[in-house]
């Protein structure tokens, strides 16, 4: 399995490293802890036309060695952090091959673009607990790595867990291809004895007029979607996990957040798209607004 951690050495970003030690991963794997400077590489300098002012060429020489060198500096000092955040991971999971990497960019975009050209299995990068300010996630680089990214992302929050407590999935189905994966990317996961996981299926119209339902009857809607998944369900049970089932009707936004605030879960998992296949997320969209508004960590996955 290929990690790749975006990582900056604040508290956010060590606290998205110890949440990994509740995500289910292998024993071993392979790993890499990127560090992005945010700056700007100036690219070499163009042949100059003869009438140039001689001064004037200099100065602009000059000032490009200057952003050079002040570019190098920053990618060194990202260089170092990144260094240090795989140190910390190295005690979390000793058998991990670990990297360490740094690059001058805009900070999602430097993520991104190593992504595609790495392929990791998992992109790791961390947010702050959940704010009053939803705006503030939508601007975050959390979010844009969220919606860009083409493989699965973590976004990992930070929490206080009680010792001895078992590991919380929820998980978000609503019938399509991406959320079947995210049941997979659990199933194949190595998780403790005792983690439980939490099926939440959530009746809005786009599911209800695929079921062929003109209203919700919440007994009925159990009973149908237990036959319906349970393939799924057995899946997880045969992990082994204890599965559990919970269909409600309304907005899968803000019941998917709300199941996990109750139920203190670890983790929400989801499919990176709907029934409504988009290519890329909408904000809005019910995976990127579960992960603005969680109060846990959120793992949405990309089929292979």
């Amino acid at each position: 399995m290929r990690i790749l951690v975006g990582y900056d050495g604040s508290s956010v970003s060590d606290a998205a490293l110890e949440d990994l030690q509740w995500a289910g991963l292998p024993a071993q794997a392979e790993a890499m802890v990127l560090t992005v400077a945010d700056v700007w590489v100036p690219p070499p300098p163009p042949p100059s036309p003869g009438q140039v002012d001689r001064a004037f060429a200099e100065r602009v020489a000059a000032a490009r060695e200057r952003a050079r060198r002040k570019a190098e500096d920053a990618v060194a000092a990202a260089r170092a952090i990144a260094t240090r955040g795989s140190e910390r991971l190295r005690a979390l999971f000793p058998q991990w091959t670990l990297h360490a990497e740094a690059c001058a960019d805009s900070p999602a975009w430097g993520i991104i673009r190593k992504a595609d050209e790495w392929r990791p299995d998992l992109l790791v990068v961390g947010a702050h607990r959940r704010s009053a300010l939803e705006r503030w996630f939508v601007g975050s680089v959390s979010y844009k790595v969220l919606t860009e990214a083409r493989c699965t992302v973590r976004i990992a929050r930070g929490r206080a867990r009680a010792a001895g407590t078992p590991i919380r999935l929820v998980v978000g189905s609503d019938g399509s291809p991406d959320a079947d994966a995210a049941v997979q990317t659990i199933a194949v996961r190595s998780w403790p004895a005792g983690t439980e996981v939490r099926f939440v299926v959530v009746v809005d119209e786009a599911l209800a007029t695929m079921l062929g339902w003109s209203s919700f009857d919440e007994p009925a809607a159990q009973a149908t979607l237990e036959k319906l998944l349970e393939p799924a369900l057995q899946r997880l049970r045969a992990a082994p996990l204890a599965v559990s089932l919970v269909v409600k009707s309304g907005d899968p936004k803000r019941i998917l957040v709300d199941e996990a605030e109750r139920w203190d879960a670890d983790c929400i998992f989801l499919g990176a798209r709907g029934l409504r296949r988009l290519e890329r997320f909408l904000i809005g969209s019910v995976s990127a607004a579960v992960a603005a508004r969680a109060p846990c960590s959120v793992e949405v996955v990309h089929p292979a």
